[in-house]
């Protein structure tokens, strides 16, 4: 079973940063694109951030475009959210997720991690 595991997560002031790491096995990180999702009490998972297999292309959900930056170290199998400006609406579970295509559909992810709690005070 694939295991993905984020870290990082934490209470964080407004405005402040937050830097999320997802670690992998060696055969994701040589294969599939990844991403970031977050989740909302009550509400479905939403896209955040993906990266392609190869590194050269990012996308970023409108929430979050600016403010954050997605990369992944391969050599090093991890796969990283940088968050600046952080706002009291980023407070979510953040879940690190792998999949053949760096999708904005939660579908299109194969292999998910257990998420880590991010919470921005006022």
């Amino acid at each position: 079973q694939v295991q993905l595991e984020e870290s990082g997560g934490g209470l964080v002031q407004l405005g402040g940063s937050l830097r999320l790491s997802c670690t992998g096995p060696e055969r994701i990180f040589k294969n599939y694109a990844l991403a970031w999702f977050r989740q909302f009490p009550g509400e479905e998972r939403e896209f955040v951030s993906s990266i392609s297999w190869s590194g050269s292309d990012t996308y970023y959900a409108d929430s979050v475009k600016g403010r954050f930056t997605i990369s992944r170290d391969d050599p090093n199998y991890t796969l990283a959210l940088q968050m600046n400006g952080l706002k009291s609406e980023d407070t979510a579970v953040y879940y690190c997720a792998a999949g053949i295509h760096p999708s904005v559909h939660r579908a299109s992810y194969d292999y998910w991690g257990q998420g880590t709690q991010v919470t921005v005070s006022s």
